[in-house]
């Protein structure tokens, strides 16, 4: 989360939208949220738990979490691109850039 809010200017210039998402509660989110200063708004699947985690395909039922998903949404609300990060590795941005970029490129030769 540290490195998309200090991306995020990087993030606007090509047309993105930063949103965080996790099964945890508003609460838990507001103090993380101010906890690390964070320039994004984090939502809160929580309550049916997990919702859009499984509509999305990345909720762990083993455990009630989600995976640590990476998702490019377009314009028109279709995936365009996707991540998910083995448990304990950062995924970084690197795709979610490259991902923009290739989204950025062909809106424009429409």
């Amino acid at each position: 989360m540290a490195l998309y809010n200090e991306m995020l200017s990087e993030f606007q210039e090509l047309g993105a939208e930063v949103l965080g998402i996790s099964v945890d509660g508003p609460w838990c989110h507001a103090a993380f949220s101010r906890d690390r200063r964070l320039h994004f708004p984090l939502l809160a699947d929580f309550e049916p738990k997990g919702e859009t985690a499984r509509h999305y395909g990345v909720y762990r039922s083993s455990d009630g979490t989600s995976e640590r998903a990476l998702f490019v949404v377009n314009a028109q609300g279709v995936i365009h691109w996707s991540y998910v990060s083995p448990v304990g590795v950062n995924p970084g941005a690197d795709g979610i850039l490259s991902a923009l970029e290739e989204l950025k490129g062909s809106e424009g030769r429409k």
